[in-house]
């Protein structure tokens, strides 16, 4: 049998908690394993815990979710723990820097249970959750603001990969970039493995992220 999904929820708001948990328990194949009601505390249960997935609320004291997702996702012994960021706004200014601070995704807490729950299951495989309709209004409404970084990396970039890296930046599934370059399915995994080992990304969100702050996504979207 397939092991639950482990969720630490983190949120100020106790009402929240108590909501996000009952889902999450009564969802088969998922758990809430604690919940931390700041930051800090998020922190000091992610490093007991080793949740696999982490519900964090970007507003919240002590430590805010941005500080809190940047302690989880640069410490080297919980490589397994991803961070799922809530906002109330889709264009709030906290999502860009909790993305670059390793967030694996980004939901709004209004989203129905049963997004929030594919959601949590996504991102605990591994893979990132980026809703294609936010994705390229939050990422370049803050990214605009910060010259293009140099991005040496790139330089080992095929032009097959420097295409699929701006469709991926657009929100693209693996489907509908198959579809959009007319190749198969397995070639664009084979893609996108590829960008994640050479570009030393942990999943498809810092792919999103390397591809804006090197300026390649606003030089490369297609029309």
């Amino acid at each position: 049998m397939t092991e639950a999904v482990r969720v630490l929820i983190a949120d100020d708001q106790a009402l929240l908690r108590g909501s996000f948990r009952v889902l999450i328990d009564s969802t088969p194949g998922m758990e809430a394993i604690g919940e931390a009601g700041d930051g800090a505390r998020a922190v000091e249960l992610a490093r007991e815990l080793r949740p696999d997935v982490v519900l964090m609320d970007l507003r919240m004291p002590v430590m805010d979710g941005i500080a809190a997702t940047r302690e989880i996702c640069s410490d080297e012994t919980l490589t397994g723990v991803r961070v799922l960021a809530l906002t109330m706004f889709d264009m709030d200014e906290y999502v860009y820097p909790a993305l670059q601070a390793g967030a694996s995704g980004f939901m709004l807490k209004d989203a129905s249970p049963s997004d929030l729950v594919a959601g949590i299951r996504v991102i605990a495989t591994g893979e990132g959750v980026l809703a294609p309709t936010v994705t390229r209004r939050v990422i370049a409404a803050f990214s605009h603001d910060e010259p293009p970084r140099p991005a040496p990396r790139l330089v080992g970039l095929t032009k097959r990969e420097q295409e699929v890296l701006v469709l991926i930046a657009n929100g693209l599934s693996n489907a509908e970039i198959a579809q959009h370059l007319v190749i198969s399915l397995p070639t664009v995994k084979t893609h996108v493995s590829s960008l994640l080992t050479k570009l030393s990304a942990r999943d498809r969100a810092q792919l999103v992220i390397i591809a804006y702050e090197s300026g390649l996504a606003e030089r490369g979207m297609p029309g």
